[in-house]
C-alpha cells in the first residue's frame, strides 16, 4: 500500500507561535481603512454643518473628505494593503461623502427655494452617484482586462469630481453673495446644473484618470512648485481656487474625449457613438 505523505519539513519545523502569527493582521494594513473612516466622519460632519446652515464649514469638510479619499487609495497601493472590505467601505464612504453630502449642501443652500424641482435635483444627484459606484464595482474585474491605454480614462466623471463640480454655484456665491441674492430666480437653473453633473457621473464619456499623469524627472521641481502654489492658494483663496479648478476640469472633458478618439484610431478600435456614451449605454449590451 502506498504510504501516506509525510508532512513537509517546513510544516514539521513550524512552531505553534509561528503558525499563529501567520493568521494575524499587520497593523499597517488597517491604515487605509482608517483613512477611509476619517473621510466618512468628515463627510457626516459636513452634513451636520450643512443642516445647521454653516455652508462654508460644510464645503471645507467635504474638501477634507476628498483629500482623504485620494490618500486612502494611494496608501492601500503603497502598502499593498488592499482588501475586499476596504473596497466596499470606500464605496459606501464615496456614496455618502460625494453623493448625499453635496446634494444636501446644495439643498440647504438654495435648492429648497426651487420647490419640488430642487428636491428632485437633490435626489437625482445622490441616485446618480449610487448608480455610478454600483457600475464601477460590477465592472472593476472587466476593467482590469482592458487595454493599457484605456486604463488612463474614467467612464464618466468620478464621484469626487462630480461633488466638486456640483458645488460650483456655491463657490461663485461665496465670492459674490449679494449678486446671487438679487438673482434668486436662478435657483431652477442651479437644479438643472445639479442634474447635469449627476448625468455626467453615470455617463460613459471618457475623462482623464490620474493614471495619465507621468512626471519626467526634469519636471519634478516645477511640479512640486505647482503643488505648493495650489496648496497656498487653497489656504488663502479657497473659493477662487476651487472655482478655477472646476472650470479647468470642465474644459478638460472635451479634451479627454478628443484624446480618447485618437487612441481608438491609433489602436484600430471601433469608435462608440457619442450619444450612447453620454446616455451611459453599455457598449456590450
Amino acid at each position: 500500500m502506498p504510504k501516506a505523505p509525510s508532512p513537509s519539513k517546513t510544516d514539521a519545523s513550524e512552531t505553534p507561535s509561528e503558525a499563529t502569527s501567520k493568521n494575524k493582521l499587520e497593523l499597517y494594513k488597517v491604515i487605509p481603512n482608517l483613512i477611509t473612516l476619517m473621510a466618512l466622519i468628515s463627510g457626516l460632519t459636513a452634513l451636520q454643518f450643512a443642516i445647521k446652515g454653516d455652508i462654508h464649514v460644510a464645503v471645507i469638510l467635504l474638501l477634507v473628505s476628498a483629500i482623504l479619499d485620494m490618500l486612502d487609495g494611494a496608501t492601500a497601493r503603497l502598502l499593498k494593503a488592499g482588501s475586499p472590505i476596504g473596497a466596499q467601505l470606500d464605496s459606501l464612504s464615496d456614496f455618502l461623502c460625494f453623493g448625499v453630502v453635496p446634494a444636501f449642501i446644495l439643498y440647504m443652500w438654495g435648492l429648497d427655494e426651487a420647490g419640488k424641482f430642487g428636491w428632485i435635483a437633490t435626489v437625482a444627484f445622490a441616485a446618480a452617484c449610487a448608480l455610478r459606484l454600483a457600475r464601477f464595482n460590477v465592472e472593476q474585474p472587466a476593467v482590469q482586462k482592458t487595454s493599457a491605454w484605456s486604463e488612463g480614462f474614467f467612464q464618466g466623471i468620478p464621484s469626487p469630481a462630480g461633488a466638486g463640480l456640483s458645488l460650483l454655484p456655491v463657490y461663485i456665491w461665496f465670492q459674490a453673495p449679494d449678486t446671487f441674492a438679487a438673482l434668486s430666480f436662478a435657483n431652477p437653473l442651479i437644479a438643472i446644473w445639479t442634474i447635469l453633473v449627476g448625468a455626467l457621473m453615470i455617463s460613459r464619456i471618457p475623462t482623464w484618470s490620474s493614471k495619465q499623469l507621468h512626471i519626467h524627472p526634469k519636471m519634478l521641481l516645477p511640479v512640486m512648485a505647482f503643488c505648493a502654489f495650489m496648496f497656498i492658494s487653497l489656504l488663502h483663496a479657497p473659493w477662487t481656487t476651487l472655482m478655477i479648478v472646476s472650470f479647468a476640469y470642465i474644459i478638460s472633458i472635451p479634451l479627454a474625449l478628443k484624446a480618447f478618439r485618437k487612441y481608438e484610431r491609433n489602436y484600430n478600435v471601433d469608435s462608440e457613438d457619442l450619444t450612447d456614451m453620454a446616455l451611459g449605454f453599455d457598449k456590450d449590451a
